[in-house]
């Protein structure tokens, strides 16, 4: 009883002359987590947009739910919000065996079996190695709605390898040629999976299509 009567005293003495005792370590808030910025990501910060959308890809046969859930997400958005398609910001993702997508017509028609090995993939009509990017038509009525791509660089070498070595041309004019023949805004990217996760953190909600 002494002993609580005494603290009783000291913390009404400490009060009285403005002295608090230190906060406990594990009362303090802690800071907040913010993530790193580097320039190889940057481009996805580029906009004014009010949304942000980013389709993570790596399956060729899956590839067409990405497009088509683009395109609902620009129309959608305007039909049903009145949101303008400047103020979206999508991107989609092609990592893995989706790469090839990236590229135009000139490439498909040259390297089309290459692709389509790669890929472990063919044209589902055709059932053959597509000579031309089944998808270009429709991705170029979305890039005219600001679609933007992001390409994964680790997937292109390994793309530019295998043609050099079937064609015995040089890897270095290899890259040149398919990082110059790209469809619509193409951001080539370290790696895919890598680029998703930059997106996520600069406020981009990520919908993966396998």
């Amino acid at each position: 009883m002494l002993r609580r009567s005494f603290l009783s005293r000291f913390s009404a003495a400490t009060a009285a002359f403005g002295l608090q005792p230190p906060q406990s370590s594990s009362t303090s808030r802690p800071r907040a987590w913010e993530a790193a910025h580097h320039e190889q990501d940057e481009w996805l910060a580029d906009n004014a947009a009010k949304h942000r959308v980013i389709f993570d890809t790596w399956n060729a046969e899956r590839f067409p739910d990405a497009v088509q859930f683009a395109g609902n997400i620009f129309e959608t958005n305007k039909t049903d919000y009145d949101v303008p398609t400047k103020d979206m910001a999508v991107v989609i993702c092609v990592r893995h065996h989706t790469t090839p997508f990236a590229f135009n017509d000139a490439m498909w028609a040259k390297y089309g079996k290459v692709f389509s090995r790669r890929m472990e993939w063919v044209d589902p009509t055709t059932k053959e190695a597509p000579t031309t990017n089944i998808h270009g038509r429709r991705l170029t009525a979305l890039f005219a709605q600001g679609l933007q791509l992001a390409v994964c660089n680790r997937t292109t070498r390994a793309l530019v390898n295998l043609i050099a070595q079937q064609t015995d041309a040089k890897p270095e004019d290899v890259r040149k040629e398919l990082t110059s023949n790209t469809l619509g805004p193409s951001h080539f990217v370290p790696a895919g999976v890598v680029a998703v996760t930059r997106a996520q953190e600069r406020g981009y909600a990520n919908i993966s299509i396998g």
